[in-house]
Protein backbone atom coordinates (compact mmCIF):
# COMPACT_ATOMS: atom_id res chain seq x y z
CA UNK A 1 0.00 0.00 0.00
CA UNK A 2 1.74 3.26 -0.63
CA UNK A 3 3.17 5.08 2.26
CA UNK A 4 0.86 8.28 1.70
CA UNK A 5 -2.72 6.31 1.51
CA UNK A 6 -1.45 4.54 4.88
CA UNK A 7 -0.92 7.28 6.12
CA UNK A 8 -4.19 8.94 5.21
CA UNK A 9 -6.25 5.71 6.83
CA UNK A 10 -4.79 5.58 9.74
CA UNK A 11 -5.72 9.12 10.98
CA UNK A 12 -9.25 7.59 10.12
CA UNK A 13 -11.03 6.56 13.29
CA UNK A 14 -12.16 3.00 13.72
CA UNK A 15 -15.02 1.30 14.21
CA UNK A 16 -15.45 -0.46 17.72
CA UNK A 17 -19.20 -1.72 17.38
CA UNK A 18 -19.98 -4.62 15.52
CA UNK A 19 -23.59 -3.87 14.93
CA UNK A 20 -25.77 -3.64 11.74
CA UNK A 21 -28.97 -1.81 11.04
CA UNK A 22 -31.29 -4.08 12.23
CA UNK A 23 -29.50 -4.26 16.20
CA UNK A 24 -31.44 -1.72 18.09
CA UNK A 25 -29.50 0.45 20.92
CA UNK A 26 -25.70 -1.18 19.15
CA UNK A 27 -26.78 0.44 15.73
CA UNK A 28 -27.12 3.80 16.96
CA UNK A 29 -23.71 3.18 18.89
CA UNK A 30 -22.17 1.90 15.37
CA UNK A 31 -23.92 4.82 13.60
CA UNK A 32 -22.23 7.19 15.78
CA UNK A 33 -18.97 5.71 15.28
CA UNK A 34 -19.01 5.59 11.20
CA UNK A 35 -19.93 9.73 11.77
CA UNK A 36 -17.27 10.30 13.71
CA UNK A 37 -15.21 8.32 11.09
CA UNK A 38 -16.70 10.46 8.10
CA UNK A 39 -16.24 14.00 9.81
CA UNK A 40 -12.93 12.99 10.60
CA UNK A 41 -11.73 11.88 6.89
CA UNK A 42 -13.80 15.03 5.61
CA UNK A 43 -11.84 17.31 8.03
CA UNK A 44 -8.23 16.03 7.03
CA UNK A 45 -9.06 15.50 3.16
CA UNK A 46 -10.06 19.17 3.59
CA UNK A 47 -6.60 19.92 5.62
CA UNK A 48 -5.00 18.43 2.89
CA UNK A 49 -6.67 19.77 0.23
CA UNK A 50 -7.70 17.06 -0.93
CA UNK A 51 -11.56 16.88 -0.18
CA UNK A 52 -13.49 14.81 -2.80
CA UNK A 53 -16.82 14.04 -1.81
CA UNK A 54 -19.90 14.81 0.00
CA UNK A 55 -22.20 12.35 1.90
CA UNK A 56 -25.12 12.22 3.74
CA UNK A 57 -27.44 9.16 4.73
CA UNK A 58 -31.45 8.77 5.43
CA UNK A 59 -32.59 8.89 8.88
CA UNK A 60 -32.06 5.45 9.99
CA UNK A 61 -28.66 6.01 7.95
CA UNK A 62 -29.11 2.47 6.07
CA UNK A 63 -29.28 4.67 2.65
CA UNK A 64 -26.43 6.62 1.51
CA UNK A 65 -26.09 9.39 -1.32
CA UNK A 66 -24.06 12.42 -2.11
CA UNK A 67 -21.71 13.53 -5.02
CA UNK A 68 -17.62 12.30 -5.37
CA UNK A 69 -15.48 14.23 -8.19
CA UNK A 70 -11.87 14.04 -9.20
CA UNK A 71 -9.56 16.06 -11.21
CA UNK A 72 -7.57 14.42 -14.30
CA UNK A 73 -6.29 16.79 -17.13
CA UNK A 74 -7.64 19.79 -15.10
CA UNK A 75 -11.14 18.89 -15.51
CA UNK A 76 -13.51 18.17 -12.62
CA UNK A 77 -15.54 14.70 -13.44
CA UNK A 78 -18.23 15.02 -10.63
CA UNK A 79 -20.41 11.81 -9.88
CA UNK A 80 -23.86 11.36 -8.02
CA UNK A 81 -22.74 8.19 -5.80
CA UNK A 82 -25.09 5.97 -3.61
CA UNK A 83 -25.61 3.24 -1.74
CA UNK A 84 -27.53 1.12 0.80
CA UNK A 85 -25.83 -0.97 3.66
CA UNK A 86 -25.79 -4.70 3.70
CA UNK A 87 -28.06 -6.75 6.10
CA UNK A 88 -24.67 -8.41 7.07
CA UNK A 89 -22.93 -5.10 7.68
CA UNK A 90 -20.44 -4.41 8.97
CA UNK A 91 -19.40 -7.59 8.19
CA UNK A 92 -19.82 -7.29 4.62
CA UNK A 93 -18.69 -3.88 3.00
CA UNK A 94 -21.04 -1.24 1.17
CA UNK A 95 -21.12 -1.78 -2.60
CA UNK A 96 -21.09 1.61 -3.94
CA UNK A 97 -22.14 2.99 -7.05
CA UNK A 98 -21.97 5.51 -9.61
CA UNK A 99 -25.02 5.03 -11.39
CA UNK A 100 -24.55 7.35 -14.16
CA UNK A 101 -21.62 5.44 -14.88
CA UNK A 102 -23.24 2.18 -15.52
CA UNK A 103 -21.92 0.40 -18.29
CA UNK A 104 -18.74 2.60 -19.19
CA UNK A 105 -16.18 0.64 -17.81
CA UNK A 106 -15.77 -3.63 -17.01
CA UNK A 107 -14.82 -2.50 -13.46
CA UNK A 108 -18.41 -1.94 -12.78
CA UNK A 109 -21.59 -4.56 -11.46
CA UNK A 110 -24.98 -3.74 -12.75
CA UNK A 111 -26.64 -0.75 -11.51
CA UNK A 112 -23.31 1.10 -11.59
CA UNK A 113 -21.90 -0.61 -8.74
CA UNK A 114 -18.18 -0.51 -8.70
CA UNK A 115 -15.56 -3.45 -8.75
CA UNK A 116 -13.96 -3.67 -5.26
CA UNK A 117 -13.99 -7.43 -4.84
CA UNK A 118 -10.50 -7.93 -5.88
CA UNK A 119 -8.57 -5.84 -3.71
CA UNK A 120 -10.41 -3.64 -1.29
CA UNK A 121 -12.79 -6.76 -0.13
CA UNK A 122 -10.19 -9.02 1.34
CA UNK A 123 -8.73 -5.97 3.38
CA UNK A 124 -12.29 -5.06 4.95
CA UNK A 125 -12.98 -8.91 6.07
CA UNK A 126 -9.84 -8.57 7.84
CA UNK A 127 -10.51 -5.52 9.51
CA UNK A 128 -14.36 -5.99 10.49
CA UNK A 129 -16.19 -4.53 12.62
CA UNK A 130 -13.10 -1.31 12.64
CA UNK A 131 -13.17 -0.19 8.89
CA UNK A 132 -16.30 1.48 8.13
CA UNK A 133 -17.63 4.04 5.32
CA UNK A 134 -15.19 6.32 5.70
CA UNK A 135 -12.36 3.44 5.33
CA UNK A 136 -14.87 2.15 2.44
CA UNK A 137 -14.21 5.52 0.50
CA UNK A 138 -10.83 5.88 1.04
CA UNK A 139 -9.69 2.32 0.34
CA UNK A 140 -12.17 1.72 -2.51
CA UNK A 141 -14.08 4.23 -4.12
CA UNK A 142 -10.98 7.12 -3.91
CA UNK A 143 -8.19 4.42 -5.97
CA UNK A 144 -10.86 3.08 -8.19
CA UNK A 145 -12.13 6.91 -9.57
CA UNK A 146 -7.95 7.80 -9.82
CA UNK A 147 -7.80 4.86 -12.24
CA UNK A 148 -11.05 4.59 -13.80
CA UNK A 149 -12.03 8.05 -14.27
CA UNK A 150 -8.56 8.65 -16.75
CA UNK A 151 -8.68 5.16 -18.45
CA UNK A 152 -12.45 6.24 -19.19
CA UNK A 153 -11.54 9.90 -20.06
CA UNK A 154 -8.33 8.19 -23.09
CA UNK A 155 -10.77 5.74 -24.08
CA UNK A 156 -12.82 8.62 -25.00
CA UNK A 157 -15.86 6.99 -22.44
CA UNK A 158 -15.90 10.50 -21.01
CA UNK A 159 -15.37 13.45 -22.15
Amino acid sequence: MDPAVKESVRRIPLCRTKAGPRDGEAWVARLKEEYTSLIAYVEQTKADDNHWFALESNEAGTRWFGKCWTYYKAKKYEFAVEFDLPVTYPSAPPEIALPELENKTVKMYRGGVICMTTHFQPLWLRNVPHFGIAHAFALGLGPWLSVEVPAMVEDGVLE
